[in-house]
């Protein structure tokens, strides 16, 4: 075990390591040492007093403008209050029966305090705050330890403020700056101008300027983007040097049966992006490429055109998709399209005809057993399903070709157990509905290729968004439920989107129907408003009891039926199928709908609690309509005031159908980390420097050269530092993540 691996406790102490751990999940001295500051200050430089947010634990450096020792009436004890500034605004910090550090809390100090925000006679103050004087008089060890140089300010907790955690670090940084390794190699640091790994650790910690800060950053930068660089070019590596079968489609086969029944032209992106992957699966190694586009742009269509293309090959294909509603769609909406080309085996079935089945979790005993008899015997070309596909009871006669739908809610695992299937190792595209900026499609599905579909089919009409602010003007809610009605009496149909179910039993614990419904809300993407607090804000609307007032108000007489998760799955299939048939006139669900569904007579849809829902969650619900040759119309409620970030995030929405400028919206908003999450590419969320959306220069440059290193040296055999930083990259429980095919 190398000195950066060493548990905590040998530098600090077993008391201060669990702080550490338990608050900052921070356990060893390399832990420590790549803990970065969140931002630093300079002597002087007062931290503004306006942007604290009450309930947030801060670091502040403020000046102390006054102190007064205030004793209780008819008791015991006295309370301390020091009034500190930033020349503009005040803090007040109050100490109970602390009377003895007004000897050292002195009008004209500057310090750092501590502790959580919180309100008394509508004044901001802090109980009880830790601090640390930054008077050289004072002669404090923070005076001196931040004398000259700028003053870091750490993610911190209420156990470890931010200058216990830098004393912390200083340790680490005076006992272990040594052992630290070097792992980018040094032609590409003299290549690039890039400082040593241990002087940008002391930099990043102990800048004296910003023109420091600013190298330490450039280093740590590459470092991310290139270690995760090179994972992924390993993983493209080990892939493409792993034999595969040639699918290539015959002529006058399956597919040019299905291509010459189509009633309409294929897209100009249809037919590149349908080539490229032609060419991929004509090839001895297998595919990996991801199809992304615009909602609605035909992936769907174009991905049905490679399963068939293996068919014709002699091979089977199989489409993994995440919902049972969803994987209900694409069988029923493939079937439709093939016609008696889906008939396999069948009386009054084509000549070049295979079987699609269909395999999810819910399915009864007797069908799943002749969907995977089908599979196995070879009788069914194509099948769709969920999860239940990756089942170890599912076998294929010759697995050819895996689509995995919607990758962003399949780990790593999933998609390999399910190409493991194969007697070699099948090819592999991966659809995303979910636009992805150049730079995240390189970091996040770095490993595949990537084809991207911008054209939207001939015939599809333009979707106009508009906000409703139901608080503010109610009436607007009113005329949103009269557009419904509209399109209902035009012949059309209607979706109203809520973000909970609303059949859950009560608790009978207050305390855990809170809990839970927290939990329930959480399923999201995008909670609510970070600026509102979850306890004063109602339970989201559901879909239960706003069908139930709809039928009884605004739109009463109208057909109206609910869809959601927890519908037994015939009843889903049920709900879907009449309201595809228009027998439906308006459809309250859940998100079961957000991918997938093509209804091309709904023509409008109305987003309860939209601001509950992430940017990208939104556009792909808004995609459900338009679809069709009438235009589409997206409503989004919300009753979030017209100043908060929510309502930014319905103003962009409303004012881009571009779903690759939303995602960069969408991102920018959130916590980067998430796009680095396990469930999208097996590695932890590990950015600290890098940014995934500005730094797209490193990410670009950083993937060349970590794809001319991997094939000089697959094994890292000469970079032992690069081999060790790439092991602590990738999670403890997926040591296995490179050698999966």
């Amino acid at each position: 075990m190398g000195a950066l691996d060493e548990p905590l406790t040998k530098l600090v102490g077993d008391r201060t390591a669990k702080v550490l751990a338990d608050s900052l999940k921070l356990r060893t001295v390399g832990d420590l040492l790549h803990h970065y500051p969140r931002r630093y200050v300079e002597r002087g430089q007062l931290t503004s007093l306006d942007d604290l947010e009450i309930d947030e634990h801060v670091t502040v450096l403020a000046r102390i403008e006054k102190v007064t020792l205030i004793p209780f009436r008819g008791r015991k004890g006295d309370r301390l209050e020091v009034v500190v500034t930033d020349g503009r605004s005040r803090l007040s910090l109050v100490f109970f029966n602390q009377g003895w550090r007004q000897k050292e809390l002195k009008a004209g100090a500057q310090g750092l305090f501590a502790g959580k925000v919180g309100v008394f006679n509508r004044s901001r103050q802090l109980v009880s705050p830790d601090y640390q004087l930054l008077d050289e008089e004072a002669g404090s060890d923070a005076a001196k330890q931040f004398a000259g140089r700028l003053i870091p300010v750490y993610g911190a907790s209420a156990q470890m403020p931010s200058w216990k955690l830098s004393i912390c670090i200083e340790t680490a940084l005076t006992k272990h700056l040594g052992d630290v390794g070097e792992p980018l190699p040094a032609e590409l640091r003299e290549r690039h101008d890039l400082i040593p790994l241990p002087e940008a650790l002391e930099l990043i910690h102990r800048p004296r300027s910003q023109a420091d800060r600013e190298r330490a950053q450039s280093r740590l930068r590459w470092d991310e983007a290139f270690v995760l660089q090179v994972a992924l070019a390993q993983r493209r590596a080990a892939d493409s040097a792993l034999p595969a079968k040639p699918r290539k489609a015959r002529a006058g086969g399956l597919l040019d049966a299905f291509d010459a029944r189509l009633p309409f032209t294929l897209t100009e992106g249809q037919q590149k992006v349908s080539a490229e992957i032609a060419a991929d699966l004509a090839t001895e190694h297998p595919m990996h490429r991801l199809l992304q586009g615009e909602v609605g742009s035909g992936k769907t269509l174009v991905a049905l055109r490679a399963m068939l293309a293996v068919v014709d090959a002699g091979g089977q294909a199989v489409l993994l998709a995440p919902t049972e509603v969803l994987a209900q769609q694409h069988h029923r909406s493939i079937v439709e399209m093939m016609g008696d080309l889906a008939e396999g085996g069948m009386l009054g079935g084509s000549e070049h005809a295979t079987r699609v089945v269909l395999l999810t979790g819910s399915m009864g005993t007797a069908a799943r057993r002749q969907a995977m008899l089908d599979m196995v015997c070879g009788d069914a070309g194509l099948a769709i399903g969920t999860h239940a596909l990756i089942e170890d009871k599912v076998e294929f006669q010759d697995l050819g070709l895996v689509v995995v739908d919607e990758q962003h809610r399949f780990g790593v695992e999933q998609r390999d157990a399910l190409r493991a299937k194969g007697q070699q190792p099948p090819h592999l595209l991966v659809m995303t509905a979910t636009p992805i900026p150049r730079t995240v499609a390189m970091t996040v599905f770095g490993d595949l290729e990537t084809s991207v579909l911008d054209q939207l089919p001939a015939g599809r009409s333009p979707i106009s968004t508009h906000v409703v602010p139901a608080l503010e003007k109610p009436n607007f809610l009113t005329r949103a439920w009269e557009r419904v009605r509209e399109e209902v009496d035009k012949g059309h149909q209607a979706y109203v989107v809520c973000p909970r179910i609303g059949d859950e039993e009560p608790a009978a614990d207050p305390k855990a129907a809170k809990k839970k419904r927290k939990a329930a809300e959480e399923d999201f993407e995008e909670v609510a408003d970070a600026g509102a607090a979850s306890d004063e804000r109602r339970p989201p609307l559901s879909v239960v009891e706003t069908a139930e007032k709809l039928v009884k108000g605004p739109l009463a007489g109208l057909r109206v039926e609910i869809l959601h998760g927890r519908l037994a799955p015939d009843a889903k299939d049920d709900v879907m199928r009449r309201f595809a048939a228009g027998e439906v006139d308006v459809l309250v669900a859940t998100t079961v709908i957000e991918v997938g569904v093509n209804v091309p007579n709904s023509t409008a849809m109305v987003i309860m609690d939209a601001d509950r829902f992430g940017v990208s969650q939104l556009h792909q619900l808004r995609g459900r309509v338009g679809r069709g040759s009438a235009p589409g119309l997206c409503l989004l409620v919300s009753e979030m005031p017209g100043a908060s970030p929510a309502r930014a995030r319905l103003d962009a929405v409303a004012g881009t159908l571009d779903g690759f400028e939303l995602s960069r919206i969408d991102l920018e908003q959130r916590r980067e980390g998430d796009v680095l999450g396990q469930a999208q590419s097996g590695v932890k969320s590990s950015l600290k420097v890098l940014s995934v959306l500005e730094d797209e220069e490193v990410i670009l440059t950083a993937r060349t050269e970590a794809t001319r290193l991997v094939a000089e040296d697959p094994e890292l055999a000469a970079h032992p530092e690069l081999r060790t930083a790439l092991e602590s990259l990738l999670d403890e429980d997926r040591a296995a993540y490179m050698e999966k095919g």
